[in-house]
């Protein structure tokens, strides 16, 4: 039997687009001469729908849509459908009112639904929000081949890979009791940095020790601050990955069951990434082109201020939406150094990029006058500084009003942690591109970038001089905050690792550093409250996975 994997692409609630997705691919399946299609969880609606669930008609219409694609579908193909549907025993017995399921597809009809069993509550998932979890194993019969059906965190749950149980029920373990010959999951799996090491580690485990063939299929695309990184891949009862997908991108893959050593044959396989810089780049890539296109945009503007940040934000724009696309603004005050314009300019013409320059001295000056009598008998300080940053961001936000343009915001993720941005000014935009990228991190993809390119796209100056805002005559960065290796990995061991300050401390920081980076970070819950999405490569990003409050007592010591 030819099975036949797809990497969708979905738009969250475009259900008439999403089924048109489908019906093509099921139509190259057959051209492939396929038994079985595959599409990702909730391929329908698209992962996640959110509080799209909370609206009926949003349900009916997606049960309409299913429908329909049944009967468009071709006859003699079988096809895996992500869905929702409705779980009509809630209003007799309790529980929530719908299904994260799949839906088998064939001959013009609905003919079984499997429901997800375990759901997700933790980081950026909240589906008991919306759905009931399914009690029973999934599986069906297709030609004699009996196929176990699973929806992504189904497959998370092997005590024996992780020394312990998230959930009461293992459902491949169930499935394998009831002696499947093949174990399907249809995923929508946000992408983090060196996810997918682990979801491959995780099912060789899972089927070697179960003696079963796996095929994992994944969603691809951005959906607001999420990435979905595809690389559906497939494993024979050895535990080899036998076909792998191309990640970040659509792509469909052809496999094929063998009836008589019930097992998966040999297909396409696509190399991983190189490095941890190279997977970081084409997810944010992919993550700034699919919300530019998926929100309707079609250009972007951005601040470029001569730094690194600014620099990497262009060239993942440009890399994203095509040079023709982008236009970068340059802003420089008084207190700006000549090599922020000049290195500006240098990554512009590196990048082929239109730029526009827009002194703010007179701007700042009129804040000044209009202040004067305010602030009379205090000295010049972080009020004055963010004046700059504000009129900065005004004047963008006016030039992506005028001419409806998105607005990239451009500060990292370390800036973000300790409140080193502000508010309405450098933190003004519709998508923080690199929020979640680490300052190190941000040198560490411009070096990676040069060196992959063979060229210099990012000017080597801006490599090398020291990082600063220039909002008053020599500022860098660390007058303020302890230099970046050192603060990056503090906020590893808070942020990701969750540790203490003691802990910290114990791993060789300065106890008074410590306690200054806990404090900047407390301090800055409010900023991040009202900050643009930003578009997560971490399993720790300050996004929908944040739920810290503002108002709170309780400090990490």
């Amino acid at each position: 039997m030819k099975i036949t994997i797809v990497q969708l692409n979905p738009i969250i609630g475009d259900l008439p687009g999403n089924a048109q997705k489908i019906l093509e691919t099921a139509q190259q399946a057959v051209s492939a001469n396929a038994r079985l299609l595959l599409t990702p969880e909730l391929s329908l609606c698209g992962y996640p729908p959110r509080d799209l669930l909370l609206n009926p008609s949003f349900v009916e219409a997606m049960n309409t849509t299913l429908q329909k694609l049944a009967k468009d579908l071709p006859p003699n193909l079988a096809v895996l459908v992500g869905t929702v549907v409705k779980n009509t025993e809630a209003y007799i017995n309790g529980g929530k009112t719908l299904f994260n399921s799949i839906a088998w597809l064939e001959a013009g009809k609905i003919k079984q639904y499997f429901h997800k069993r375990l759901l997700p509550t933790y980081d950026v998932f909240d589906e008991k929000r919306y759905f009931e979890p399914g009690l029973q194993a999934n599986y069906f019969s297709l030609d004699d081949i009996n196929i176990g059906v699973t929806i992504c965190e189904d497959l998370w749950n092997d005590e024996e890979f992780w020394g312990k149980r998230s959930y009461a029920v293992n459902p491949i373990a169930d499935l394998s009791i009831l002696g499947v010959d093949l174990i399907v999951n249809l995923s929508a799996s946000p992408y983090t940095v060196g996810k997918q090491k682990l979801r491959e580690a995780m099912l060789q485990h899972s089927a070697v020790n179960f003696q079963e063939p796996v095929i994992y299929t994944n969603q691809v695309g951005g959906n607001d601050d999420l990435i979905f990184d595809g690389r559906s891949f497939a494993l024979n009862l050895q535990g080899e990955i036998i076909c792998r997908a191309k990640g970040f991108e659509t792509d469909l893959l052809v496999v094929e069951f063998d009836e008589t050593q019930r097992d998966l044959q040999l297909g396409s396989i696509s190399p991983v990434y190189e490095s941890e810089d190279e997977e970081i780049w084409h997810a944010l890539v992919l993550g700034v082109r699919d919300y530019v296109n998926k929100c309707r945009f079609s250009e972007v503007v951005l601040g470029l201020s001569g730094g690194v940040d600014s620099a990497l934000v262009a060239a993942i724009a440009t890399a994203a939406l095509g040079k023709e696309n982008v236009l970068g603004i340059l802003m420089p005050s008084p207190y700006s150094s000549e090599h922020s314009l000049t290195d500006a300019l240098a990554l512009a013409v590196n990048l082929e990029i239109k730029t526009h320059i827009l002194p703010i001295g007179e701007l700042m000056q009129g804040f000044n006058n209009s202040l004067v009598e305010l602030f009379a008998g205090t000295e010049f300080g972080i009020a004055e500084e963010n004046i700059q940053s504000r009129i900065r961001g005004n004047l963008l936000m006016a030039i992506a009003n005028k001419f409806g343009y998105l607005l990239l915001s451009t500060g990292n993720k370390s800036e973000m942690a300790v409140g080193y941005c502000t508010l309405y000014g450098d933190m003004n935009g519709g998508l923080a591109v690199i929020a979640d990228v680490p300052k190190t991190r941000v040198y560490s993809l411009c070096n990676w970038l040069n060196f992959h390119s063979n060229r210099e796209i990012i000017p080597q100056n801006i490599l090398t001089k020291p990082p600063s805002a220039e909002l008053k005559p020599g500022q860098v960065d660390q007058d303020s905050l302890p230099a970046y290796e050192i603060l990056d990995d503090i906020l590893q061991h808070l942020v990701h690792d969750h540790q203490s300050g003691e802990q910290i401390v114990a791993s060789g920081h300065d106890s008074a550093i410590v306690n200054r980076v806990l404090q900047m970070v407390a301090r800055a819950e409010f900023k991040r409250r009202q900050a643009p999405p930003g578009l997560k490569i971490t399993d720790r990003a300050f996004g929908t996975g944040w739920r810290m409050p503002i108002a709170r007592v309780f400090s990490i010591q």
